[in-house]
Formats: C-alpha cells, sequence, structure tokens
C-alpha cells in the first residue's frame, strides 16, 4: 500500500503526521511511503532521516499524495489539499469534525474515510492510539516551562548567601492527562503544588504525586462521564466548584488550568472577580485557551494583563515540543495503522469495529458523524 506523508501547512504547527522510526516498520512490512520534502525539518527531522528509513520525497502536496491509499497528517486539510485527496483513499488527522461540517462535506464527496484523531475511543485497546492523551502529556509539560518563565519569581526554595528564597505555589485546575503532567512538572521543579477535578477518582493520582487534592462538596462520581471524562456540572454544583477554586486562588502564584470537557466549550472555572484576588505578578496558564478557555479574561494565543495578573492563552502548545510530539503522535498514527491492515496487507475499514467506527468520520461517500 502507498502511504502519503505531507508537510503541514497550518499556523504554528511544526509536528509531522509519521517519524522514520515508524516509517521503517511500514516499509519492512512492504508499504511503500512518499514523504514531501521538509515535511519533518520543523521537528528537527532532515528528509535524509525519512529516505535513510526507507521513503521516497516528492517536492510538494500533490506528488506526495499523488495515487496513495492512506494519507497520513497532523492538522486537517486545506480546501486545496482535500481537492487533491485520491477518491476513494484514507485520511488520519485532527479534523475538529464537530466545527468543520464543510470540510466533512468535501471528503464525503470524494469519497475519502477519514478518521479523526480526536475520536479515538477511551479503551484499553485504543490506549495506543489514543493521541490526545500523548498530546496532552507534552501540552501539560510545556505549559509549567511557560509559566516558570513568565513567573517573576522562582518555582523552588532557595537558600542562598543573599537569604532563603520561598517556594512558588503552583495551582492546577484539572487532573486528566495534561494536569497530571503539570503537577509532575511542577513538582520536579520544587513549587509546592495543588490541584483541583471534579471527579473524586483522580485524587489518589494527585496526591501520588506530592500535590495536594483540593475538595470540594461538588465533587462525586457523577462528575464523572464517558471514558473517564469530567461532564458538565448542574448550576449549583457549578456554583460550589468556583467557591473552592476561589478560596486557593489569592495565595497562587501560578495557575495552570487543563479542565476540559470533549466536544463542549472549556468550563468556565476563573472569573475575572476572582483574577482580582491573586497576588501581583501572578500567572495563569489557559491550555484550555483553545476551547474557549478556563479564565473569563482568556484569550486564545494573547497575553492578557488584569490586576497585576499576566493571562496566556496559548494554542497547540504540543507543536512548541514538536521532535517529541511527533514521535509519540507518529506511534499513534501508526499503531492506528497496524489495526486497519489485513493479513495480506491492505487496509480495511470495519464500521462496525469499536475503534474504526468510532473514527471514521466520512466513509462510503457519505459523512458519519455525529453519529446517530
Amino acid at each position: 500500500m502507498r502511504i502519503a506523508v505531507p508537510k503541514e501547512t497550518a499556523p504554528l504547527e511544526r509536528r509531522v503526521g509519521l517519524v522514520p522510526d515508524g516509517v521503517a516498520k511500514l516499509v519492512k512490512a512492504g508499504h511503500a511511503i512518499v514523504v514531501e520534502q521538509g515535511a519533518g525539518s520543523s521537528a528537527g527531522i532532515p528528509d535524509a532521516a525519512f529516505t535513510g528509513a526507507g521513503a521516497v520525497t516528492a517536492a510538494d502536496f500533490a506528488g506526495t499524495v499523488a495515487g496513495a491509499d492512506l494519507v497520513a497528517k497532523v492538522q486537517r486539510p486545506s480546501p486545496g489539499e482535500v481537492a487533491l485527496l485520491p477518491e476513494g483513499s484514507l485520511l488520519v488527522s485532527y479534523l475538529q469534525p464537530a466545527a468543520q461540517p464543510e470540510l466533512l462535506a468535501a471528503l464525503a464527496a470524494r469519497k475519502v474515510t477519514a478518521f479523526a484523531m480526536e475520536l479515538v475511543p477511551r479503551t484499553t485497546k485504543a490506549q495506543s492510539i489514543d493521541s490526545l492523551s500523548s498530546q496532552a502529556t507534552v501540552a501539560g509539560y510545556k505549559a509549567v516551562l511557560l509559566g516558570a518563565s513568565t513567573l517573576p519569581k522562582l518555582l523552588p526554595m532557595l537558600t542562598t548567601a543573599a537569604g532563603t528564597l520561598a517556594p512558588a505555589r503552583v495551582f492546577v485546575l484539572g487532573a486528566g492527562v495534561a494536569g497530571l503532567q503539570a503537577i509532575a512538572t511542577a513538582r520536579r521543579l520544587g513549587a509546592i503544588v495543588s490541584a483541583f477535578d471534579v471527579r473524586p477518582v483522580v485524587k489518589e493520582q494527585v496526591q501520588s504525586l506530592g500535590a495536594a487534592f483540593v475538595e470540594a462538596e461538588a465533587v462525586s462520581s457523577a462528575a464523572e462521564g464517558a471514558g473517564g471524562y469530567a461532564k458538565e456540572l448542574a448550576e449549583e454544583q457549578q456554583k460550589k466548584v468556583l467557591e473552592a477554586i476561589g478560596k486557593v486562588l489569592p495565595t497562587s502564584d501560578l495557575v495552570i488550568s487543563t479542565a476540559a470537557i470533549p466536544g463542549r466549550p472549556a468550563p468556565r472555572l476563573i472569573t475575572k472577580e476572582m483574577v482580582a484576588t491573586m497576588p501581583a505578578g501572578a500567572v495563569i496558564i489557559d491550555v484550555a485557551a483553545e476551547t474557549g478557555g478556563n479564565c473569563e479574561l482568556t484569550r486564545a494565543g494573547e497575553t492578557v494583563m488584569a490586576n497585576g495578573v499576566t493571562i496566556l492563552g496559548p494554542v497547540n502548545l504540543a507543536s512548541t515540543v514538536p521532535l517529541h510530539a511527533s514521535q509519540m503522535y507518529g506511534r499513534n498514527v501508526l499503531t492506528l495503522l497496524q489495526h486497519l491492515l489485513t493479513k495480506d496487507g491492505a487496509f480495511q475499514v470495519d464500521v462496525a469495529d469499536e475503534i474504526t467506527g468510532a473514527m471514521a468520520v466520512t466513509h462510503g461517500g457519505a459523512v458519519r458523524f455525529p453519529a446517530s
């Protein structure tokens, strides 16, 4: 089978859909891999690494995808790129299907079977394909480094000839993959860390990383939805959550907010009034900025100053660590491809399969999202 790996063209995107390690495994299995020239350069992966793994290169997108059975990307294709995808081919990438009906219609018109990497089911069988988790690991780590570089103080306690410096206090909102990685990173840097999540099941995980778990009356098993994700709370529960968070913010130097609800805007956990209670010089890194932000004052891709507090709304944080992010994403894609391949080396799309069916948003000339 012929597998194409184009160069990403979306703004700020530095990752690549497959890395040489995955290419080598696919070539060994008998597949032909075509990589667009410069596809990995932003991630520090030269063309020579791909050709050394057995791939061939093409000069542009059209040449890369020509005759491809499957196209592996990170970000969704542009309208011009969709028009160049071979009819009946398979596409693997992030697609944001809920916000992209025109894209899905265009893919279906070309009879492209498109797999949305956002829709990997949260099951043990699909765990090695779960790119949201792999990329959230990178985002949680980088968010703390971004916060540490913005904060006007050091994170660890230091005893020096010039006196003792008190450690910074870091508060993490949301203890999913990104939040747990943020906790671990902040602890490694020597900060005093506390964390909040509406799901009581994560309390032990938070404490195992050396952080204090902030309790709230709203925390209950009812706050956990399908796949272990948090779900939207009732108004009264949300009020109690804000009260619990509001008690910690006045003593927090750095806040890393990572709370998210799949398919919904990010929950609003920090109001502008709450920001005003924070110490001068405090920093908020809102990892949920791309879905609306956990802080009322967050603006995606911008830095906002309010009452002496700096609020950053970074976008595509994983792409700022492109080498390791690409390695992790590439392994997710490789595992998906291996799941799709039959014993005779052909790609098979079985929409009755729990993984394939959940991810396929277009197939057979029809749009399958949202699932009926």
